[in-house]
């Protein structure tokens, strides 16, 4: 599962850097990407939970924390 996150974002957001915590049905998506630049905090959060939305629809993940940043 922690894969399969990492890459979906990845996809999403060629060039960033992406780190996956999972623990049971829950996951931490901390990412970082210059194409959040200018976006919000809920666009950048969006951007993230569509990558995993199905995941959330089916079941397999429970809550998702997200942390979406411009890099340093």
């Amino acid at each position: 599962m922690k894969q399969e996150i990492a890459e979906r974002v990845s996809k999403a957001l060629p060039g960033c850097a992406v780190e996956v915590a999972v623990e049971g049905n829950r996951a931490l998506i901390e990412v970082a990407s210059q194409a959040f630049e200018g976006l919000s905090r809920v666009q950048r959060h969006q951007a993230v939970y569509r990558c995993v939305e199905d995941l959330i629809a089916e079941g397999s993940l429970h809550a998702v924390t997200i942390k979406a940043n411009v890099p340093a």
